[in-house]
């Protein structure tokens, strides 16, 4: 079978048959591998096996269709042998129900190929056509693993929901080190800017998270001989911190790290690199095993014209990306970090990322990006210009703590009018956070940017670090345990005890100016108050009888009485005062005298 690729004809036998494998446990939401011999090729070759191939594999099971990119696997076990050639392409699929499953492969051959919105662009070359189908079993697994909860999908309101359990998520985190993958062990990884300049205390400029390697925990991932024990314990760490989010670059060069590619080399944007990212692949298994959502970060401001607009090497890296990671159940694609910040690119740019992702990836997983200080630019030039807009769907926020409640409730407002409402979260908060040797408590944090966002029904805080084991050179989370410790008291409030999906901020229900009121009118108030004291609730609207319960944002636990144990609806009820220490802040929980902790 001749394919041509302009002047160069590329002769692949017609006898050629396609191999398949198909790995992974056949299990709802667990991660199923096809794997398929096509045309020998390598990461230097011609034709480039990025660039000028195609795999496309349509899974079908009833009315159910998902279309999933693959793409070239070097020998198949790459992470394993940094093999750089093979035969071997794969896609990666997630089923979201039992039963059977039926795939039809599109292999396609041209110049550019991969780049080309056409089904029927370029040649067909096996396994073009070929056909098949598995059985899949229920999920076995339990707890926090992805995998027992399914897609986490945004669903049209303010917070995305797990499409396996029906739960809704609030998000807490971390977004430090930015270069979380710029780590050591990761084949051809390599420092373009210096360990000095980052004060990165590893002589290669690498992160080797050796105070992470006492967490990892035997049957736990690694690769080529016992490699990656830092970063798979860094991981282990935060999710026994009870964090649910960790954030990551996958390209920084010319941007502050300059240690994060996917190519195989700094200033190759064609050719990716197989092996380091399957080894990618293998953190973010391990990521979901430990009920983490992903965020992505695809660009940031310095490196934001390095691929174009929507150029041909735009288009592959997206595609790249999404081939080898959409499967991933909690993800969010971050198209760029400060990118309005120079403004290169105009609103329709931003359109044409974010629907370029959205048409590609078969799971359809939340796009947004990180606005530099929105509050600062009218809203046409920030996130205003996106209203309605239905393929962009989180706000990553980066503000001062004392904007934070006001942005959220701003958007929050703005994109439910418009008809599309987001998901708003924080991403950023300046100037960042110190260690807990220099600030246990994180006043600020806790009470503007934790409390304050979801208070105002954001859906949740990540945070970068400034300082020692900062947003490059972090090699520690423990520096920030203290921190992780009180971002996880305030998801335990939300998610044990209020139906935070169902309520909003009501801050007019309080007479006092600095109280943050969250609530589903007439069932279940919250009250939180910054500055600690008591507050008056306005009932007047509603009747029967409530039960008032005590939350200590910086000690978590258990709900406690405070002096006030009941109010009745009719009136503006007093909530009397906490148990202990009323000069600290406070939560109050005021819910239906039936309610039960959820």
């Amino acid at each position: 079978m001749p394919v041509w690729f302009g002047p160069l004809l590329v002769l692949l036998p017609a006898t050629l048959l396609s191999a398949t494998r198909i790995t992974g446990e056949l299990k709802q939401w667990h991660r199923v591998t096809l794997t398929f011999d096509g045309p020998q090729a390598s990461e230097t070759g011609t034709p480039n096996p990025f660039l000028h191939y195609r795999l496309d594999v349509t899974f079908t099971q009833g009315s159910k269709k998902y279309v999933v990119p693959g793409h070239f696997a070097a020998d198949g076990n790459a992470a394993e042998t940094a093999a750089s050639s093979g035969n071997k392409w794969r896609v990666h699929f997630v089923p979201d129900a039992p039963g059977r499953w039926e795939y039809r492969v599109s292999f396609r051959a041209g110049p550019d190929v991969a780049v080309s919105s056409n089904p029927r662009a370029g040649r067909p070359v096996p396994p073009d056509g070929e056909t098949g189908s598995f059985t899949v079993a229920p999920t076995d697994k339990t707890g926090r693993d992805h995998r027992a909860r399914g897609t986490l999908r945004y669903v049209g309101e303010h917070y995305p929901r797990f499409a396996g359990t029906g739960e809704y998520f609030i998000m807490v985190g971390t977004q430090s080190p930015e270069n979380f993958l710029a780590y050591y062990e990761f084949d051809n990884t390599v420092d373009h800017l210096g360990a000095e300049r980052k004060r990165m205390p590893n002589p290669d400029g690498l992160h080797h998270y050796e105070a992470h390697v006492r967490d990892w925990r035997p049957g736990d991932p690694t690769w080529r001989g016992g490699k990656g024990k830092g970063i798979i314990g860094a991981l282990n760490y935060l999710a026994s911190k009870g964090m649910n989010t960790f954030y990551t670059l996958t390209m920084n060069v010319d941007g502050d790290g300059r240690d994060i590619y996917p190519w195989t080399s700094y200033y190759e944007r064609a050719r990716y690199d197989v092996s380091k990212l399957d080894q990618w692949e293998i953190v973010f298994s391990h990521a979901d095993r430990l009920g983490l959502q992903i965020i992505l970060v695809t660009q940031e401001e310095e490196g934001e014209q390095l691929l174009g607009k929507m150029s041909a090497l735009r288009k592959l890296y997206y595609r790249e990306l999404i081939s080898r990671f959409a499967h991933h159940h909690a993800l969010i694609w971050e198209i760029g970090e400060e990118i309005d910040r120079w403004r290169y690119f105009t609103t329709e740019d931003v359109k044409d990322i974010c629907n370029f992702v959205a048409a590609l990836d078969p799971y359809r997983h939340p796009i947004q990006y990180v606005q530099w200080k929105a509050e600062l630019f009218p809203d046409e030039k920030t996130y205003g210009r996106l209203l309605g807009f239905p393929n962009f769907h989180v706000v990553g926020m980066q503000h001062d703590p004392e904007n934070t409640r006001a942005e959220t409730i701003k958007w929050l407002e703005a994109s439910a009018r418009a008809g599309h409402k987001w998901l708003v979260g924080l991403i950023e908060m300046n100037p960042g956070i110190v260690p807990d040797a220099q600030d246990y408590w994180h006043d600020k944090a806790r009470k503007l940017s934790i409390w304050g966002n979801l208070m105002a029904g954001g859906f949740g805080t990540i945070f970068f670090f400034i300082d020692a084991h900062d947003d490059l050179n972090c090699e520690d989370f423990r520096t920030r345990d203290h921190l992780f410790d009180l971002m996880r008291y305030a998801h335990e409030f939300f998610t044990r005890y209020l139906p935070f999906h169902r309520m909003r901020h009501r801050d007019e229900l309080t007479p006092q100016p600095g109280d943050y009121v969250f609530a589903q009118e007439g069932e279940v108030y919250a009250v939180y108050l910054p500055e600690g004291g008591t507050a008056e609730l306005d009932l007047r609207q509603v009747s029967g009888s409530f039960e008032v319960k005590w939350y200590d944002p910086r000690h978590g636990g258990d709900l406690q009485d405070g002096t006030v144990r009941s109010v009745a609806g009719g009136g503006l009820r007093p909530l009397g005062l906490p148990p202990r220490d009323p000069d600290k802040d406070w939560a109050v929980l005021v819910r239906r005298a039936s309610g039960r902790e959820r």
